[in-house]
């Protein structure tokens, strides 16, 4: 068994556990809080105590939740050390029950604060509790308490003759303060070395190099640093939100007609009538695409381009046009960059034989600064070695693109009507203009005539 240090100044804080702290001062204030009272535990009044009855209450009022949220939150606040039971502090839950006693845990024992719970003082607690009676420990505190008298052996009688003072300090304590402060001890050690078996409700993961808690002192060096990053904050060119909200806008209404959630997928959705046929009419290399797959691509290049059946068209098209190596090489450049990673070389070099070298099978047609660039990165190969000379190519095929002609081989005739969309899609998209490669905007339906006239 092992008891580790629970190195709480190294790890970050939840954030959650601040909104935590300020629901659990509000329920302190004396106006607005929980009502609190002396409460009868055993044969002693205890000051200060509520019900679970009333904090449950009091937690679905003031955030406006059911019994359950408000049940659930509570046992996170209890869990968490906010709130320990009077009457039964092995169980760290909040009761409902209006018998159930409870009391709010000293902010000096909260989670967020910066000290940790250290062997010496659990070895203090359990050699108190074991100096007050014998045989009261459970199984698991004998074992940590035997762990303890090993591991730290070489100050044992300085932990004893603590626990003996602590213990002596405490019989002169009135009887209602000395149960309270046993039970807010308990709580506070099954919180930071909960017993086996049940969730650690602290534990952050492994220790950290660094203090993400730790306040930074102000030097030269940091203020410089700050300077500069706002000074390059300052010349970042920035658009305004109107502009980017239009182009939201924009962009929803030319994509609307394609989303099967808003506008509903035809013939049927797969997911909810078990038929597969738009799943078989939508393949990823059929033979005849929908009407509204090939309306699809004609909004943009890269819509195109990403689709596995517009990519196989537009490479019958470049063919044509005696330029098919150029996205030969962009499906290259895609495979190394998203690949295996212990074949980047390998593939750097079969691509760089294949398109670029001198007299190469498909020699590529680039500028001389992108290939001198290209070349020189070869030397030391990685994913994106290729980046310039395959933006190169991108744009050369864009501008190749033959989406806004009309008589553009690369549109087949879609497949049926139903399965096509027959929502109106073809007018929409004719209405918004779709951004075709080469032209800012084209108003033109001749891609949704050619559409209807198949």
């Amino acid at each position: 068994m092992t008891i580790k240090h629970q190195g709480q100044q190294y790890r970050p804080r939840m954030a959650f556990l601040r909104k935590i702290e300020d629901l659990v001062k509000e329920m302190q204030n004396p106006e607005t809080g929980i009502r609190m009272q002396s409460q009868r535990v055993m044969i002693t009044n205890i000051p200060h105590a509520m019900t679970g009855n009333d904090i449950l209450q009091w937690i679905a009022q003031r955030l406006w939740i059911g019994n359950i949220e408000a049940q659930n939150l509570g046992n996170f606040i209890v869990k968490y050390g906010y709130i320990y039971p009077l009457q039964d502090p092995k169980n760290l839950i909040l009761k409902p029950e209006s018998n159930s006693l409870y009391r709010f845990q000293t902010p000096y024992f909260w989670p967020t604060q910066q000290w940790s719970a250290e062997d010496t003082d659990y070895a203090i607690y359990l050699a108190k509790r074991n100096i007050k009676k014998r045989g009261i420990l459970e199984e698991y505190e004998k074992e940590n308490y035997s762990f303890l008298n090993k591991k730290i052996n070489h100050k044992w009688d300085f932990v004893i003759m603590q626990a003996k003072e602590q213990y002596k300090t405490g019989k002169e304590r009135k009887k209602a303060d000395r149960y309270a402060l046993d039970c807010q001890e308990k709580a506070y050690w099954l919180v930071h070395r909960c017993p086996p078996g049940t969730d650690n409700v602290l534990d952050y993961g492994l220790n950290r190099v660094t203090n993400p808690n730790e306040d930074k002192k102000i030097t030269i060096a940091l203020v410089r640093k700050e300077n500069m990053y706002y000074q390059q904050a300052l010349m970042r060119s920035t658009v305004k939100s109107s502009v980017s909200l239009g182009g939201i806008v924009k962009y929803s209404e030319q994509f609307s007609s394609n989303d099967p959630i808003m506008s509903g997928c035809l013939p049927s959705n797969p997911w909810i009538t078990d038929d597969t046929q738009f799943w078989e009419l939508n393949a990823k290399l059929v033979e005849i695409p929908t009407k509204m797959r090939v309306e699809r691509w004609a909004f943009n290049f890269s819509e195109l381009i990403r689709d596995p059946k517009g990519r196989q068209s537009f490479q019958f098209f470049l063919k044509k046009e005696f330029s098919g190596e150029n996205l030969g090489f962009w499906e290259a450049c895609e495979d190394l960059k998203y690949g295996d990673q212990s074949k980047v070389k390998e593939k750097a070099q079969e691509i760089y034989k294949l398109f670029l070298a001198p007299g190469a099978r498909r020699w590529i047609n680039i500028d001389g600064k992108t290939m001198d660039i290209t070349v020189k990165g070869l030397k030391h190969p990685h994913r994106y070695v290729l980046d310039a000379a395959q933006t190169h190519i991108y744009m050369l095929m864009k501008k190749q693109s033959p989406i806004q002609e009309a008589s553009s081989p690369v549109q087949p005739k879609p497949c049926h009507p139903s399965a096509a969309g027959g929502r109106g899609q073809s007018s929409r998209s004719s209405q918004h203009g779709g951004h075709h490669p080469g032209h800012e905007q084209t108003g033109s339906e001749e891609p949704t005539q050619k559409g209807n006239s198949s």
